[in-house]
């Protein structure tokens, strides 16, 4: 699909309740879509679709309810139709037909499992915590659970491990990993098949440790992987300075503020001098939105789990000595941090030095980062009478006409190809120095050429003017992207933002700033 599902497509200038109704209903999508799995429906339709009536008779359900149930997928863009057989869209053929690489259903049947909790948010917010703790002390039932979330992460983890294996390219990784809290390792096993040389430990609690050997066994690495039974809050029974590659991969956001310098810590001592450490989570930082939810269900199905922000987990490594990138983020919704004590093998990772700024971009209090290409930045000739008439900065040191004009603004242009569009919120003067603060870090970052263009006038310093109606901080101030002739509307339209104009003074105020990059 190519928009956003109703209930993620919010903005905050919008004063429809149609957004509430969305989040209202939102649990709709997820009931189509655990049913259509739990009922094996994907697999009915490989290789060739199938009719109503066949798919109705195989699935032993009513055929006129069937069709309305296929009528939502089809919305949904699960499964298409063609006159009268339904297929599977590409989606689902990949990712919900068992037996396929790449599987999904595991990981999507555990949230279902999850969403009776869920229910219990309210007594959660109550008592402080988790308060759902039944058959906890029945092995059957618990080992069962194990089992289930095991299958489940190694389906999202298989297809994280070849995202996280592309930042590694062509660096030349040997010797002896460890996976902490290894689950299925997944994400080991994506670097012991990619790198021959390399062998793995895998450390976990003994129960846990029965369903890794399975999955490890599966793929043949029967004497690349050795295992070892511990507790992550415990001193881990290995070698400590001995690993080239430690992961920690979806396992701090179990853990409490507390308990993490511990886990850190141990990760940090257990590398030797040359070693890799890999932290692999879900951040603050990068798709807030989820990232916020799952720290909400790991309060709620968790002793004490959350979510941290990236900077915390930064600073943590960077006081323990260690070189680190910024946070790095996968297409999906989780994102990696690499650390060593060997700063020449933080860069040889193969980061895109704009994924690189991006990433730190999102640190500096933008509700939202677009790259754009500068073909795509609009400049009309209107855009600064608005300036001229309606303004009362208009003659500042920075405005028109002391601003370029369009026609220089677009020879700037075409020296440069990619900008950064930066969405914030007043006030005025705090925006305005959070871009210049992004301006200096792409120029650190290997952009020498980086330029910022504002919101509004020039802010930041009171008076504005100095002695004979001059500048008072030439080195600081820059030209607004509507005083150079930037069509701000348009712009932001071409990025995949949405500005209106506002009716009342009370109205939500988006403010855009540009950094251009080459």
């Amino acid at each position: 699909m190519n928009r956003k599902l109703p209930f993620l497509d919010f903005d905050a200038q919008s004063s429809s309740p149609q957004y509430l109704e969305n989040l209202a209903t939102g649990y709709w999508f997820s009931e189509v879509l655990f049913t259509s799995v739990e009922m094996d429906l994907f697999s009915q339709l490989e290789p060739d679709g199938a009719a109503l009536e066949d798919l109705a008779a195989s699935l032993d359900v009513n055929p006129a309810a069937l069709y309305r149930f296929l009528h939502a997928l089809v919305s949904v863009g699960l499964i298409t139709r063609h006159n009268d057989r339904y297929f599977n869209a590409g989606i689902s053929h990949d990712y919900l037909v068992p037996g396929k690489e790449h599987y999904q259903g595991n990981a999507i049947l555990w949230k279902k499992y999850l969403r009776t909790h869920w229910e219990g948010l309210t007594d959660c917010l109550k008592s402080g915590g988790r308060t759902n703790y039944s058959n906890q002390d029945d092995s059957v039932v618990r080992s069962g659970r194990i089992r289930k979330y095991i299958s489940a992460m190694d389906c999202i983890a298989r297809t994280k491990g070849q995202e996280i294996l592309r930042f590694f390219e062509g660096l030349s990784i040997k010797g002896n990993l460890i996976d902490i809290g290894a689950g299925s390792g997944a994400i080991a096993a994506a670097f012991l098949m990619q790198y021959p040389d390399l062998s793995g430990t895998f450390l976990d609690l003994p129960e846990v440790l029965d369903y890794t050997k399975i999955f490890m066994r599966e793929k043949a690495f029967n004497s690349k992987a050795h295992y070892c039974a511990g507790n992550i809050l415990e001193t881990w029974p290995v070698k400590m300075g001995s690993f080239d590659l430690v992961i920690l991969s979806n396992i701090i956001h179990a853990y409490s503020e507390k308990e993490l310098p511990h886990i850190i810590a141990m990760a940090v001592n257990a590398l030797n001098k040359e070693g890799i450490l890999l932290i692999h989570d879900f951040f603050f930082e990068h798709y807030p939105e989820k990232a916020a939810l799952s720290d909400l269900n790991m309060f709620i199905n968790t002793f004490n789990g959350k979510v941290f922000s990236g900077a915390a987990i930064q600073e943590r490594l960077h006081g323990l000595g260690l070189s680190n990138t910024t946070l790095i983020p996968l297409e999906t919704d989780t994102a990696i941090i690499v650390a060593s004590g060997n700063a020449s093998a933080i860069r040889s990772l193969h980061v895109d030095p704009v994924s690189r700024l991006i990433s730190k971009t999102q640190t500096m209090g933008f509700s939202k980062v677009r790259l754009l290409k500068t073909e795509d930045i609009t400049v009309a000739e209107w855009a600064a009478l608005k300036c001229r008439y309606g303004c009362d900065r208009y003659g500042s040191p920075s405005c028109p006409p002391n601003s370029p004009e369009p026609e220089k603004t677009r020879s700037i242009l075409k020296e440069y190809r990619h900008a950064l569009l930066l969405e914030g919120q007043p006030p005025t003067r705090d925006f305005q120095q959070r871009v210049l603060q992004v301006e200096k870090e792409a120029f650190v970052s290997g952009f020498p050429k980086a330029f910022s263009f504002w919101a509004g006038p020039c802010s930041l310093c009171d008076p504005c003017v100095g002695a004979g109606g001059k500048c008072r901080n030439i080195a600081d101030a820059r030209p607004s992207m509507e005083g150079a002739g930037i069509d701000v509307f348009e712009t932001a339209r071409l990025a995949g933002a949405r500005l209106r104009t506002l009716k009342n003074k009370t109205d939500f105020i988006k403010y855009y700033g540009l950094i251009l990059l080459e």
